[in-house]
């Protein structure tokens, strides 16, 4: 009697894939559990087989009653570990209770097709999954996606385009190993509007040069009206007060053209960045400014702080560079809302505004702190170099 498990990774040729250990135990098992297409691989195979659908919960509990009992065998596709069933069933069983026997997975054979090396690839899956799982990992240089149905090559091709992310070429790689296997190349336009790709599917996508996104923007690089902006070396303390992490929800109050909210966006990969702004013309600057910066995880909302904010998820920083008089409202809702160990950080530019604010924020029970940002930059005056200063600027931050 088996005193474990054992989950088999099958390849696209079926037993002639596998080991003869693996071909041995599932001769042997009393109980194979795996996928309908897989199962029919194996029509020599005598035990029970029990196809696997949307019952892996039943299932587990089944295995997890007959360890040391009944001889079982799990059939997998490709590597078990490699977005596949093993890591739910170790979660569920425990690591001493299972032995895995991995295969080859369709992100190596799809590498293989294309003859591109895959030690720089990350790797992600919208198989069931929002396609929005993409932008965690665009950043890399080759992504690998397993696509289902519904996110299919040509519609992560079309999600790509509409963030204003098109610098890449694609690889589409279509079950492979079988006899209907296709592998082609082409760019994310034609791509998109593509028809009839199969289910089981990788798109590779491999960047062309760099990212080109980066830290310190100079304000006129951004597409803004004059002076209505936060001076780099204010936004370089203001971000670095807000202790972003990469999943971090933020918002940005008073955003204007976003060169905070862009900059912030940069340091996430799972979070997003809510952008509320009043003035529609600069909403449009703000778009602009999304795209030409590839801050796709930034989202603008156009309202009147605090209007608007009740409908966005509870915030773990939120930046207050403007609030059109009505900064005691938007305090009151902000402190209520952020999320325990979330800091708020504001840029004020009179006594009576860092009065105000640090009076809330205390009277909320937030841990205070003040810096007072006195910036000045060398100018040219013939073939001599003066100081001249920006507007002080207070960076007040408020820690729940």
């Amino acid at each position: 009697m088996w005193d474990r498990v054992y989950i088999v990774g099958v390849g696209p040729e079926g037993p002639e894939s596998l080991p003869p250990k693996a071909l041995r135990l599932i001769e042997e098992a009393e109980i194979v559990f795996g996928g309908e297409r897989l199962l029919e691989m194996f029509p020599k195979a005598e035990g029970e087989k029990v196809p696997l659908k949307h019952n892996l919960s039943d299932v587990s509990e089944r295995i997890k009653a007959n360890i040391g009992r009944k001889r079982m065998v799990v059939l997998a596709s490709g590597d078990p570990c490699f977005y596949g069933i093993a890591g739910y069933l170790v979660g569920r069983l425990g690591k001493e209770n299972i032995e895995i026997i991995p295969n080859v997975s369709s992100v190596q054979l799809a590498f293989s097709r294309i003859k591109e090396s895959w030690e720089e690839a990350a790797f992600v899956s919208v198989h069931g999954r929002p396609i929005e799982t993409i932008l965690e990992k665009i950043e890399s240089p080759k992504l690998a996606v397993l696509a289902d149905s519904e996110n299919n090559p040509a519609a992560i091709a079309r999600f790509l385009l509409e963030h204003g992310l098109e610098d890449f070429r694609a690889f589409v790689c279509e079950d492979l190993g079988t006899e209907r296997e296709r592998v082609f190349e082409t760019d994310l336009k034609t791509l998109s509007q593509m028809e009839g790709f199969s289910p089981l599917s990788v798109s590779i996508l491999v960047r062309k040069g760099n990212f080109g996104r980066r830290w310190g923007i100079p304000e006129e690089e951004f597409s803004r009206r004059k002076g209505l902006i936060t001076k780099l070396e204010v936004r370089a303390v203001s971000l670095a007060k807000l202790g972003i992490s990469e999943g971090s929800i933020i918002w940005d109050i008073g955003a204007g053209p976003g060169s905070i909210s862009i900059e912030a966006s940069f340091l996430l990969r799972r979070g997003k960045v809510f952008a509320v702004e009043k003035d529609p013309e600069q909403v449009k600057l703000l778009e602009q400014n999304i795209r030409k910066f590839k801050a796709w995880n930034v989202k603008p909302v156009l309202a009147e702080a605090p209007d608007g904010l009740e409908s966005l998820p509870d915030p773990d920083a939120v930046f207050v560079g403007g609030s059109g008089g009505r900064l005691e409202e938007i305090l009151e809702i902000v402190c209520s809302r952020l999320r325990l160990g979330g800091r708020i950080v504001l840029n004020l530019a009179t006594l009576e505004n860092l009065s105000l604010a640090l009076q809330k924020l205390e009277e909320k029970g937030l841990e205070t702190e003040v810096t007072l940002v006195n910036i000045s930059r060398g100018t040219r005056v013939s073939d001599l170099t003066r100081l001249e200063p920006l507007n002080p600027v207070f960076v007040l931050m408020g820690r729940k």
